[in-house]
């Protein structure tokens, strides 16, 4: 082997290529000239084939990619929200279809509604941690939590111990506690949707431990529908495991003495119970109980697996990732066609669009779109016709994180899907947003004769549809109820008719019917499966069993033939029965309005709305909207700026204010020039004539104005507290207090800042003429005016200003007694200073006697409040002195 050629130092700068070019010049991949660039190998995604010769590069495949169920790998495995703690091991039940009808319930009128205890009375044996109230999806992982799984259920103490022991760990389950409130009786609560405070309906779940030939009661206690199947009939479904491996018997109905009632009392939370009785059929027995068959999404894999693996149905099934879910589950897409080497032919073919379990808990969709998968891939002369002449796209099941967690109606975005069809987030609403945007892909390249959304009903029996009224184009009148009529034919024992309703909504506007009917999409429709059974033909009264609900998707393909026969005698035959239903419809709502009914107006006059009721369907109003995670934020998104108010809109609020709180301004006797207290003139800082203040007294007496008395109004904030948190309207208190002699009220306003009241008229300097001058007295704590020099001082300062304990000065400006007017009136001023010292709790001023009622830290400027304790009006005329002037 002759030695390679050496590399240039810049090539081996790196010591890890220095490393590899050493490991493989030792393995003999330098020859003569030819040398591995060092940029190769950083390379991830190349390889390099010893059996293509050395040196010779290729591409890595790429890993979980595109996670297609194939028969070379293994299924995909679900993925599970971070909170939620997954069991191992996967549960497969078999399929089997009872050879007898089963019979509805038939309800005695004696079935007892037992009491809820609760834990306080019962004792825990199942108890799965609740998500957090407010929180929402972050992340998932394959298998739930991290860690070691715990053991929700209690241990038996022995072999004789008869507790049951729940687990709903598993796909699709969903009991979150269970307490034992007798020896054989348990109280169940089921976990609502993830990310949700509601919607509890569909429940699975796991017992063990049975006892053969004993009646255990369970009893559902915290389900929010008013009304149910389970009133009118409906049994749950149970299913032994032992029965299954010995028998080969499956789910089946079972139950005694059910009654579904209203189990709580507060109006705005109501619950509801749903109890029954049952007895297993064999002792220490794995059972499960089931609202309706499940369906998961490894159940779905399994089926897609076996058509993928098919080298048959293969050809004409293509499978696809449509997209990956929020958890990151795939969403998968069938294109069902018989493969054409005519471009031409190919592009003749209309397509027909179909989609199910958009509702998690809804499993009635998954079931019929089984039977309508089996049928189109078969090799019926029927399918192969289908595959001649349609496209099929399928997605059978839309959101795989809700049927993965067992939800009943919403994703882990915590928001119902189907009434999300609209939306513009792509990352929240992955689902729905692919599905969209694939029709309108196909829309673009081919007429869509049929969307049909498959879904569950829980409130009536039978199977049938929701359509959307064609009013706009009279020449397709009526054509949207074709295809249910045909249907409603074809499964006479099955399917109503006129249970169907054709009514657009506003509040089912982002539902997938209108949606895609809104598309361009005439033929857009819901199915609706009941959970329980049919009303109808020689069905009556019977339950529906999984291959029931198969023959409908059969149905579905033979029906869509007969819609598109080109022989159009069935189309325009069903065309004039709806015309003549129609016309008795409105004939019998004109005779209910109390018109005859040879009136003369034309049918086609009157709107098919005014005669056909809603759909009542179920209501996810509160979970419409944002998904869960980004209602916070949009909180933040949607926050305003504070805008600050004019001067006038303060004033306004003020006044309107003062009106709530039943404050009114009156004067018995007005003096020129004043302005009333509480009226938009009345300012900060601005000098206030003689005034009342007039409310409701502490007597309950309104509009009677006060005697006159002492107004001492020195409020400012509360503590810590910013600007924005305070009324920008003054909020006005009092207080009452009884003065010897006579009565007088003190009347105390709280504000921001200091209101300043004073008796004299505002241009007088001086005294008033008429009135009495008294001794002017400091105020026991100190202040300084705005605008003055630190430590200003004003005229009529006492000896008191000038105690050690004091800092500064604040006089009583202006005070006067008046015979016509006996009321004193402090002019107060804000203190700039730092806390001043004070001379005590209560501290005299003349013959007034007053109080420290509020001392509290601000900013640096500090204030105090004072109220008046006692009032003493001098008995003589004090001495003259002359009255300071007034501060400029």
């Amino acid at each position: 082997m002759s030695p390679a050629q050496e590399p240039t130092p810049e090539l081996l700068a790196d010591p890890y290529e220095s490393f590899m070019h050493h490991h493989l010049q030792y393995y003999g991949y330098f020859r003569g000239s030819l040398m591995l660039k060092a940029a190769l190998l950083k390379s991830k995604q190349l390889l390099f084939n010893h059996l293509e010769g050395p040196g010779v590069p290729r591409l890595r495949e790429p890993r979980g990619l595109f996670a297609v169920p194939t028969s070379r790998g293994p299924l995909q495995s679900p993925r599970w929200p971070v909170e939620c703690e997954v069991i191992k091991g996967q549960i497969q039940h078999i399929e089997w279809v009872p050879p007898e009808p089963e019979p509805f319930y038939q309800p005695t009128g004696n079935e007892p509604a037992p009491l809820i205890v609760g834990e306080e009375k019962g004792t825990v044996v199942y108890h799965i941690k609740p998500v957090a109230k407010d929180s929402y999806f972050t992340c998932s992982r394959v298998g739930g939590a991290r860690g070691p799984i715990t053991s929700p259920a209690i241990s038996l103490e022995g072999p004789e111990d008869t507790t049951l022991l729940f687990e709903s760990r598993f796909e699709s389950g969903n009991l979150q506690k269970a307490v034992r409130v007798g020896p054989y009786e348990y109280e169940l609560t089921l976990r609502m949707d993830l990310y949700t405070s509601k919607h509890t309906q569909w429940f699975y779940f796991r017992v063990r431990n049975t006892r053969k030939g004993i009646t255990y009661r369970f009893s559902i206690v915290n389900l929010m529908k008013p009304k149910s199947l389970y009133s009118m009939g409906m049994k749950p479904l149970l299913y032994s495991q032992r029965d299954a491996q010995t028998r080969g018997v499956g789910w089946r109905r079972e139950g005694g003495d059910i009654r579904y009632y209203r189990c709580s009392s507060e109006e705005s939370q109501a619950m509801y119970c749903l109890t029954w009785t049952v007895c297993f059929p064999h002792d220490h027995d794995t059972c499960y109980f089931a609202h309706f068959y499940p369906y998961t999404f490894s159940d779905l894999q399994r089926y897609l697996l076996a058509v993928a693996s098919d080298p048959i149905r293969s050809q004409y099934c293509k499978l696809r990732v449509l997209c990956s879910s929020v958890a990151g589950n795939t969403v998968y897409l069938l294109t069902i066609t018989s493969p054409s080497q005519n471009p031409a032919a190919t592009a003749t073919k209309k397509a027909v669009v179909l989609s199910a379990r958009v509702h998690p808990g809804e499993t009635n969709g998954s079931w019929v779109m089984r039977g309508f998968l089996d049928f189109i891939l078969s090799d019926s002369p029927d399918a192969q016709l289908l595959r001649e002449l349609f496209i099929f796209k399928v997605v059978p099941m839309l959101n795989p994180d809700g049927v993965i967690v067992g939800n009943y109606r919403c994703s882990l975005a915590g928001r119902d899907l189907n009434r999300n069809y609209r939306t513009v987030l792509k990352e929240s609403f992955p689902c729905i947003w692919h599905t969209r945007s694939m029709i309108q892909r196909v829309l673009e390249e081919r007429e869509v004769l049929l969307y049909c959304d498959f879904h569950g009903h829980s409130r009536k029996n039978n199977v049938f549809m929701y359509g959307c009224n064609n009013k706009s184009t009279p020449a397709q009148r009526l054509h949207e109820r074709i295809f249910p009529l045909m249907l409603s034919k074809n499964a006479p024992d099955k399917f109503s008719f006129h249970s169907c309703k054709f009514k657009v909504q506003k509040s089912k506007e982002g539902t997938g019917r209108i949606v895609m009917w809104r598309m361009g999409i005439p033929n857009s429709y819901t199915m609706e499966s009941t959970f329980s059974g049919s009303t109808l033909g020689r069905k009556s009264d019977s339950h529906f069993t999984s291959e029931d609900l198969k023959s409908l998707g059969y149905l579905i393909c033979d029906t869509l033939l007969d819609f598109c026969d080109p022989d159009r005698s069935k189309f325009l035959q069903c065309l004039s029965e709806l015309q003549e239903l129609l016309q008795q419809q409105i004939h019998r709502k004109l005779k209910d309005l109390g018109h005859g009914q040879h009136s003369d107006g034309a049918w086609s006059d009157i709107s098919l709305s005014d005669i056909e009721s809603s759909t009542s369907g179920s209501n996810s109003s509160q979970s419409d909207g944002l998904p869960a995670h980004l209602l916070s934020m949009a909180e933040k998104f949607h926050q305003k700026k504070k805008r600050l108010r004019t001067r006038k809109e303060r004033n306004e609020l003020r006044q309107k204010y003062a009106l709530s709180q039943g404050l009114t301004c009156q004067d018995k006797t007005p003096v020129a020039g004043e302005r009333r207290l509480g009226s938009p003139t009345c300012r900060t800082h601005q000098p206030v004539s003689a005034m009342a203040l007039c409310t409701e007294d502490s007597c309950g007496k309104q509009g009677k104005t006060p005697e006159p008395g002492l107004v001492s109004d020195l409020q400012r904030r509360e503590p810590n507290a910013s600007q924005e948190e305070q009324p920008e309207e003054r909020l006005w208190e009092r207080k009452c207090h009884q003065h010897s002699p006579g009565p007088q009220h003190l009347w105390k306003a709280r504000q921001p800042q200091p209101l300043l009241i004073t008796m004299l008229t505002p241009p007088q300097p001086q005294r008033p003429a008429g009135t009495l001058p008294i001794r002017e007295h400091l105020l026991p704590f100190h202040a300084q005016l705005d605008g003055e020099p630190h430590g200003s001082r004003h005229a009529g300062s006492s000896a008191l200003a000038h105690s050690a304990s004091t800092v500064g000065t604040s006089p009583c400006r202006s005070v006067w007694w008046g015979p016509k007017q006996p009321a004193v009136t402090l002019l107060l001023s804000r203190n700039l200073f730092p806390r001043p010292q004070l001379p005590g709790r209560r501290a005299p001023v003349g013959p007034h006697m007053l109080k420290q009622s509020q001392s509290q830290h601000l900013l640096p400027p500090r204030q105090v409040t004072w109220s008046l304790l006692e009032f003493q009006p001098p008995c003589a005329e004090p001495e003259r002195r002359k009255s300071p002037s007034r501060p400029q």
